[in-house]
């Protein structure tokens, strides 16, 4: 019985994910993880881990609703977290 393999992240990848959790963590400010997590509608250890950069490639709808309650727009998202082109 075989878990689901991983593949490993790339370094842009880890960034992207590092960068979001960044813009996250200070958009939210002194809100509490669960506060914010609960108005999303994901749960806070989802949350959590995508602020540590530990979930870098999480589900769009994830991001949107997370933008949307912290008022957010996507772009400002994108922008943060394209690829950085070499």
């Amino acid at each position: 019985m075989g878990g689901m393999v991983r593949t490993p992240l790339t370094p842009e990848e880890r960034e992207r994910g590092e960068r979001l959790g960044l813009l996250l963590r200070e958009a939210r400010g002194g809100r509490s993880m669960a506060q914010v997590a609960a108005e999303a509608g994901v749960s806070a250890e989802t949350l959590r881990k995508i602020e540590t950069g530990r979930a870098p490639t999480p589900a769009f709808f994830t991001v949107a609703a997370l933008a949307a309650v912290l008022g957010l727009s996507m772009d400002e998202l994108a922008a943060m977290c394209v690829p950085v082109a070499a």
